[in-house]
Formats: C-alpha cells, sequence, structure tokens
C-alpha cells in the first residue's frame, strides 16, 4: 500500500517537472532576427530597426539614417559589431549580408511650387490667370523631400516680380515637420502664355489638315500674334497657303479653305435662273474653294462664264433675270 503511493506521488513529482519544463520553454523570448529591408521615419537607424526582438536594447541609435527619400545600404557585418557592445550576440541573420534602408519621406513636387507661384505672380502683379502662367527656373530644383509628419501648404514669403522681363526672385516656405518650416530661395522666369496651334512635321502647299498634323503647345503670350490660330479645331480641314515648317504658331494668313475644284479640271456647270435649271460640262480656268467665284468654259460653245464653286467638282452659275427660250442654247451641248 505505502509503495502504491510513492509511486504514485513519483509520478506526480515527474509530471510536474516536465510541465514546468515545458513552461520554461514557452516563456524563452524569441530568438532575435536579421530584417533585410528597412524604412525609418526618424534620422538615426536603431537596433530594433534592424533587428527584431531585440529587447531592452532596440531603442539604442547606432547608425545615421539616408537622407530624407533615400535609400541606402549597410553591411550585415556592420551592424555585427555595432550591437556587440550591447551584449546582443548570436542573433539569425538569415544568411544576409547587407540591409537596405529607406528614410520615409513626403514629396512636394515641383509642380506644387511651380502652381505656388504662378497664383502669386497672378494676384499680386495681376499678370492674367495664373492657368496661363508658365514659370521656369534658372536652376532646375529637385522634388523636396520632407518629414512624413510635415503639414501644411507652401507659403510665399518674399517675391519680386519685373513685369517687363517677366523675371521673379521669391523665399518660399516648406513645411518640413510637425510644426517645422524651411526657406526655399528661387529665381527665374514667370510669363504670361497661351496655347497655340502648330504643325507637327512640314506640310506642303494645297495639303488639307488633320488632326493628326497638328499639335497644340504654350508660347509667351507676346510673342504670339493676334492673327495666331487658337484652337485646333479652327485648323482642321484647312489647307496650307504655302509650305508650313514646324515649330511656328500658324496664323490665320497661312491657311486657306481646300480647293475642291482645281484649274483644268472638268466640272459640272450648273445654269440656274427663275423657273429654269440647266447642266452642262465644262473646263474649269481657274482653282477654287467653296464659295470661290470662279471662271469655266464650255469647250463646246468656247464661251467662259462665271460661277460658285458649290462642291466637288460643281459651279453654280445663277441669275435673278430670267431668259427667253429664243436666248437659251438651242442645245444641252452648246451651253450658256
Amino acid at each position: 500500500m505505502i509503495a502504491t503511493a510513492l509511486r504514485i506521488v513519483a509520478v506526480t513529482a515527474t509530471l510536474g517537472i516536465g510541465i514546468a519544463a515545458a513552461s520554461a520553454q514557452s516563456a524563452e523570448p524569441a530568438r532575435p532576427q536579421l530584417k533585410t529591408h528597412v524604412t525609418v521615419n526618424a534620422n538615426i537607424v536603431r537596433i530594433g530597426d534592424l533587428i527584431d526582438n531585440a529587447g531592452i536594447v532596440a531603442d539604442v541609435a547606432i547608425f545615421r539614417a539616408p537622407d530624407l527619400g533615400t535609400t541606402g545600404t549597410v553591411p550585415v557585418a556592420a551592424v555585427v559589431e555595432a550591437v556587440r557592445p550591447h551584449a546582443l550576440v548570436g542573433f539569425d541573420t538569415g544568411g544576409a549580408t547587407e540591409i537596405t534602408v529607406t528614410r520615409a519621406a513626403r514629396e512636394i513636387p515641383i509642380s506644387e511650387i511651380e502652381r505656388s507661384l504662378a497664383e502669386a505672380v497672378s494676384s499680386r502683379f495681376n499678370a492674367g490667370p495664373a492657368a496661363d502662367i508658365t514659370v521656369t527656373f534658372d536652376r532646375d530644383p529637385r522634388a523636396i523631400q520632407v518629414d512624413p509628419s510635415s503639414r501644411g501648404d507652401i507659403a510665399i514669403a518674399r517675391l519680386s516680380y519685373d513685369a517687363r522681363s517677366s523675371r521673379f526672385d521669391a523665399t518660399l516656405e516648406i513645411p518640413t515637420g510637425a510644426t517645422q518650416r524651411g526657406l526655399l530661395r528661387l529665381s527665374g522666369r514667370a510669363y504670361a502664355t497661351a496655347e497655340v496651334v502648330m504643325v507637327s512635321h512640314s506640310v506642303d502647299r494645297g495639303a488639307v489638315l488633320r488632326a493628326a498634323d497638328l499639335q497644340v503647345e504654350r508660347r509667351p503670350r507676346a510673342e504670339v500674334g493676334r492673327d495666331a490660330i487658337v484652337g485646333i479645331e479652327r485648323a482642321i480641314g484647312m489647307a496650307a497657303r504655302s509650305v508650313i515648317r514646324p515649330g511656328q504658331p500658324l496664323r490665320s494668313a497661312d491657311l486657306t479653305r481646300p480647293e475642291i475644284v482645281q484649274r483644268g479640271q472638268m466640272v459640272t456647270l450648273v445654269f440656274e435662273a427663275p423657273g429654269l435649271t440647266l447642266t452642262l460640262r465644262g473646263k474649269a480656268t481657274e482653282a477654287g474653294a467653296e464659295g470661290d467665284t470662279v471662271t469655266v468654259l464650255n469647250e463646246q460653245s468656247k464661251r467662259s462664264v462665271q460661277g460658285v464653286v458649290v462642291g466637288p467638282g460643281h459651279v453654280v452659275v445663277s441669275t435673278t433675270v430670267p431668259r427667253f427660250a429664243a436666248n437659251l442654247p438651242a442645245a444641252a451641248g452648246t451651253g450658256p
């Protein structure tokens, strides 16, 4: 009986030891693990940024972070040496040889800076609508990277502008942090522009322009004459008066209505009078666009008449005075 009781106690003790060991294993902290790709928000890199499960040394700074919005690399060997004084050894590197570290940032694009300057020039110097003002810089600035916590818009702290030369000099306030703002000085030109229509390639005389032949660009308003074509739809379907080269704004004088009757072309000549319509064939002695007055030769009668071009190969001769039958040609072939 006593022996049986002792065996029960022994088994219970053994089970207790096993449970305690299992509990000890479950309570053992996870092994530190090296990361291979890291993004940091501060200007320093801490141990915890590079190593998971770093414990009480996670907040210890060991490296300087890359510049805002940029990425750098650090050798794993350098990380091992940096954490050695903090008693963090034997962590799992996963076989990596280097770690990439990216500094998080919020980008302020150049377009936002241009828009702010255009709005300031427009409102302060009455330079026309901001949407029509083009801004160029003496030195091409790059997109500005600021802390992700930065809030607020760009502000114009100082702006000088010469309307005659279109030159400006400005100091901008840029949000760089949650409460911080930095100064950026820029200079360049800000000038009013207008959309102009140009050909995208050389166009021969008489060629009819299609949408594929045209492009729209903005040019300084001072360089755009009053007769410049504004609106691509005004050029489509028109013909070139002479050869047109690319790079120059199209002007009204460059275009004409397309000729739909060619010199020497056989056309249908329609004679119209009150109560009478007579159709003949004739030969155009000059070219003309729709609405133009051209001369047509009746090759049978050898008489020339003038009529208005109303369509491709169609010329109409009209009169409000009726002609008596005795005055009309004896046959359709003789013509007026």
